[in-house]
């Protein structure tokens, strides 16, 4: 499903004849493409959309990594350009937790699994990996962890 919705908003942005952002979901389509080259001599994928979500999160992360080490070494105009790319690449993202949300979640989990010291925290991220898969920032969700636990 989200394969196709990329691909049509290449065609649309194609006909739109919007550069920039024809540049960015084409970029999206090749990350994709390396994925799927990469899984083909991995055992079975999973859900297609995940592995998708999952390439678009990793994309966006380089992205914001981008945006902060340009603008702090005095390059506005090409953290703009990622700041674009970035615009972009959310547009396919699932929609994201807020810090709420994740807090409710890990609470949840720890209660459902028993967890009660810092030593479960392996549990409960891999928990929350396999339920909340491209709905969270994952590094943010690891310290709201540790934080749940001290």
């Amino acid at each position: 499903m989200l394969r196709d919705s990329l691909t049509q908003a290449q065609k649309d942005a194609m006909k739109a004849r919007d550069k920039d952002r024809l540049a960015a979901i084409r970029l999206i389509l090749a990350k994709i493409k390396d994925r799927d080259i990469e899984l083909r001599t991995a055992p079975a994928a999973g859900d297609d959309d995940a592995v998708i979500s999952e390439v678009l999160q990793k994309m966006a992360k380089q992205r914001r990594e981008s945006i902060t080490m340009y603008e702090q070494g005095g390059r506005q105009e090409l953290a703009d350009q990622e700041k674009g790319e970035l615009a972009v690449i959310e547009e396919f993202l699932p929609q994201q937790m807020s810090d709420a949300e994740v807090s409710a979640a890990i609470e949840s989990i720890k209660a459902e699994i028993g967890a009660e010291s810092i030593k479960d925290m392996g549990k409960v991220m891999a928990e929350l990996k396999t339920r909340f898969a491209g709905q969270m920032d994952f590094g943010k969700a690891s310290g709201l962890v540790k934080a749940s636990f001290g």
